[in-house]
């Protein structure tokens, strides 16, 4: 064997080596991955949970309650759901599109949107829910803040302008948060960004511009009128925003508190 021969073997084997040693390690982490994928799943989701369904309808959201009793990837079994109105049985048929809340580790509430895909004959009944991964599941920010129901001015403009803007007035306000009222022709979408004016009126007279950066958390149809709710998180408060929003709710509740009295 030549010299040539020679190192072209030696690289060969290395070459191989290496290459072995990569895929050795690609295979390592995947295992990994999946291990912690499988981990967080148990932590926020398991069986035994109680799981709150949402359908729209026609300017009607029906709410269902129900247990978590067999999990597979990609899809969880519930038993038949009630409604919690009527407490009665609720009949799904396959392809309902219904939004899912449940709460995971340490209280936290989640939700995620899920279809009914098949049922299953057992001793118990069980409906077929598609269920996405766990980072497609959205985090409920609780309510830390008073939410008063006041009628305040505002403005609302589109982030990446997807309507023009508009002016319109708020159901309920809070310092995390607002509800307002949406013309049904505004083409505003769910989760998406929107930038929102608003004039709080102070007890001295004084009147106090806040504008906020805020996430459109849910769109609500009204049976009747021209308008929807539009429930708002806000994002990015600086501290003199947050006092004025928090100073406001408190003076409105005050005065509304006084009315009642």
């Amino acid at each position: 064997m030549t010299e040539f021969q020679e190192r072209k073997s030696v690289f060969q084997y290395f070459s191989f080596f290496g290459l072995s040693v990569i895929i050795k390690i690609v295979q390592t982490m995947r295992a990994i991955l999946h291990i912690s994928i499988g981990e967080e799943w148990e932590i926020r989701m398991k069986v035994g949970d109680r799981l709150v369904l949402e359908k729209k309808g026609a300017g009607t959201v029906e709410k269902y309650k129900s247990k978590i009793l067999e999990m597979t990837r990609g899809s969880i079994f519930i038993d038949y759901p009630l409604n919690t109105k009527t407490n009665k049985t609720a009949f799904l048929v396959d392809g309902t599109k219904l939004k899912a809340t449940y709460v995971g580790q340490e209280d936290v509430a989640y939700y995620f949107s899920t279809e009914v895909i098949g049922k299953r004959k057992a001793a118990i009944p069980l409906i077929q829910l598609s269920c996405p991964p766990e980072d497609q599941h959205q985090k409920i920010q609780r309510r830390e803040y008073v939410r008063i129901e006041t009628n305040v001015d505002a403005a609302v403009h589109s982030a990446n302008h997807e309507f023009l803007p508009f002016t319109t007035v708020s159901e309920d306000i809070s310092a995390g948060g607002a509800a307002l009222l949406v013309p049904k022709q505004v083409q505003v979408k769910e989760n998406s960004m929107v930038s929102v004016w608003m004039a709080l009126p102070a007890r001295t007279g004084e009147i106090n511009y806040v504008k906020v950066e805020s996430q459109v958390v849910r769109l609500i149809d009204r049976p009747q009128g021209n308008h929807r709710i539009m429930t708002l998180q806000f994002h990015d408060l600086s501290d003199k925003e947050r006092q004025q929003l928090i100073r406001f709710c408190f003076e409105k509740q005050l005065e509304q508190r006084k009315t009642r009295d």
